[in-house]
């Protein structure tokens, strides 16, 4: 079953899911009220935080705008740090991201953030002790992201920035497992802006109590895993089959850019946060999959397998908008 397909209609199957997700909204809405009432702890580092979260499952872009918001915090003279839970590796126990860390130990989004900034970046379930533990092994770190951390309350939050995905920013607009949403639309009230991923050149106009920006992601040409040489388009594969091969929430928005780049391609999907091994991808084929995939697949990666990188290009009005907050003074931070 396509989960993100079955998400953006309300079938038979979506409305019989119904109850469980009254149930799933009614137990989301006492955990964030025990957080806001001090009936459960919460914290905050003492350096800003900036939450980068999604109301819906999966599919937003935030790994990418995560990326790009590191480099452009470094850019403007900040000294950024990564917390995440590292969703998909082995234990959920604190620990720091190095270049020789594995997807297993850290998560597979975690590694390519640390390998794309080279920024310090810390994974636990518990968001606030890796900011604590990120506070006490780099005291110069001046701003904190949280990587997927909206609802994560036990983080006190300076800013929170809701992605959601150009084409179907909400899906049936349910809760799960109904639909994709971790917490109702009303959610957004307490939120900063919304930013919109577009791929493909498909975008939604939904309605917002807050700012709503757009991002998009443009092709930066392919690295191979093999020895990271990078080539603008994808090299001749000799008369071999290419092989699109990739374990990501939304697997046809990589397909279809694939399409648009003229790349032919025998696409491969595999569920979101797959642990590859060399088993997976047989033969000698040439491969070509996302970035976030390649971390994966780095120890055992053939001759011709090359990532698709990506390049964040944010709305102009979202980088204003940035600048302008970050230098208001500081407010007390909030629960929520």
């Amino acid at each position: 079953m396509n989960i993100q397909a079955f998400w953006s209609r309300k079938g038979p199957l979506n409305i019989l899911l119904l109850p469980l997700s009254v149930l799933f909204g009614a137990v989301a809405m006492l955990r964030r009220c025990s957080y806001r009432f001090g009936l459960l702890d919460s914290g905050h580092p003492g350096v800003p935080v900036v939450v980068v979260g999604n109301l819906s499952a999966g599919g937003s872009g935030k790994t990418p705008f995560v990326i790009w918001l590191a480099q452009w915090l470094t850019a403007q003279g900040r000294r950024p740090g990564v917390v995440s839970r590292g969703y998909g590796r082995e234990d959920a126990g604190l620990r720091e991201v190095d270049a020789d860390s594995t997807a297993a130990q850290v998560g597979d989004e975690p590694l390519l953030i640390h390998l794309k900034t080279g920024v310090p970046v810390v994974v636990a379930a518990d968001r606030l002790a890796a900011a604590r533990l990120l506070r006490e092994r780099y005291p110069e770190v001046d701003i904190i992201i949280a990587d997927d951390g909206l609802q994560h309350y036990r983080l006190r939050r300076d800013l929170e920035l809701v992605l959601a995905d150009g084409q179907a920013p909400f899906g049936n607009g349910w809760l799960l497992p109904a639909g994709p949403l971790r917490e109702p639309r009303i959610r957004l009230m307490g939120a900063n802006a919304l930013v919109l991923t577009e791929r493909n050149g498909a975008a939604a106009s939904p309605r917002a109590p807050v700012p709503v920006f757009r991002v998009r992601h443009a092709p930066a040409g392919f690295r191979r895993l093999a020895d990271n040489a990078h080539a603008a388009q994808l090299p001749d594969p000799g008369g071999r089959e290419v092989q699109a091969v990739t374990g990501i929430a939304r697997p046809q928005a990589f397909f279809a850019l694939l399409d648009r780049l003229g790349v032919p391609h025998r696409p491969r999907a595999f569920p979101d946060h797959h642990r590859f091994t060399a088993s997976d991808i047989a033969g000698d084929a040439a491969v070509v999959m996302t970035e976030k995939d390649a971390v994966k697949c780095r120890s055992f990666a053939g001759p011709d397998w090359w990532a698709l990188e990506l390049e964040l290009v944010p709305d102009p009005a979202l980088v204003e908008w940035l600048k302008a907050r970050l230098d208001q003074p500081k407010a007390p931070p909030a629960l929520f």
